[in-house]
């Protein structure tokens, strides 16, 4: 979530209000530099090393990294025969990838000519991410997709009383929460496991955040409790703070803040957690 994504200023569904006329929902496209040093690896070799990559947002998906050609290795890219287009950016053509005894069919991509009004794209060559073998920003390896430099996480400690429940039965109580707020996502209320009161299955459920890690999951044992909790046994740095404690799906269950019974978000995956389904797609925005 971010900028382009969610409930953000130039999503397909935008929270709050302009004094202007903005463009239309999933319309923009926002180029710009990133100062991180980047790098791709296929086969454990180093295709892309870039001090001068580009950021490109797009309405409604994650930003992409774009490449100057002149920081790819062209020794392990292949022209392919394939061609898609876009109606915002134009005619893309691809490369396959090989390097360290691996291929990636069409593993990269490339506008050879824009369309007119796009960002300066033109030659600019950007990867699949999750076909990759490896990426690093700076000195650290990053997961799942790029980091957005529009989103942000803050966990604060909070005094509310707590109170989740499901068809009346209460699932756990509590004045001493973590709240997580997530750029233009539902606020998430991370719970101490002994304030817990029905009893909890792990699950073999696993999913990936890239602002936050791995989460495991547990089931509860009620009607509809499948993958009802999640937790971060090892977060990242950043969000140290929710280590071990608990949360549960807002959109399954009832919470109450202060006595008083808070709306289940719609949020962007609330179709899949009804299905019981998990994926890393809401891994990537279930906060």
């Amino acid at each position: 979530m971010g900028l382009m994504t969610g409930t953000g200023p130039l999503g397909k569904q935008p929270a709050g209000t302009f004094n202007f006329e903005p463009p239309p929902p999933g319309k923009t496209l926002y180029l710009e530099p990133t100062p991180k040093r980047l790098r791709v690896e296929v086969g454990g070799v180093t295709i892309a090393d870039s001090r001068r990559a580009m950021m490109l947002h797009e309405s409604g998906q994650q930003p992409i990294y774009y490449f100057p050609p002149q920081d790819v290795r062209a020794d392990v890219l292949e022209d392919s025969d394939r061609h898609t287009h876009c109606p915002k950016k134009g005619d893309a053509s691809y490369y396959t990838i090989r390097a360290g005894g691996e291929e990636v069919k069409d593993g990269a991509w490339y506008y050879p000519d824009p369309l007119p009004g796009a960002p300066p794209i033109k030659g600019l060559i950007a990867f699949y991410f999750n076909r990759m073998g490896r990426w690093l920003e700076e000195g650290e390896e990053i997961g799942v997709h790029p980091r957005d430099p529009y989103h942000r996480v803050d966990v604060l400690a909070t005094d509310r009383h707590i109170r989740v429940s499901l068809e009346g039965t209460v699932l756990a109580e509590t004045d001493r929460a973590v709240a997580l707020f997530e750029s233009n996502l539902p606020a998430r209320w991370y719970l101490p496991a002994e304030d817990v009161k029905v009893e909890l299955e792990p699950s073999d459920t696993l999913t990936r955040c890239p602002y936050k890690g791995t989460a495991s999951y547990y089931s509860a044992e009620v009607e509809g409790g499948k993958d009802l909790v999640w937790y971060y046994e090892q977060p990242l740095d950043e969000v140290g703070r929710i280590k071990g404690l608990v949360c549960f799906f807002n959109e399954k269950v009832d919470i109450e803040l202060d006595g008083e019974l808070q709306q289940r978000p719609d949020s962007p995956w609330s179709h899949r957690v009804k299905s019981d389904a998990q994926n890393d797609a809401p891994a990537l925005t279930r906060g």
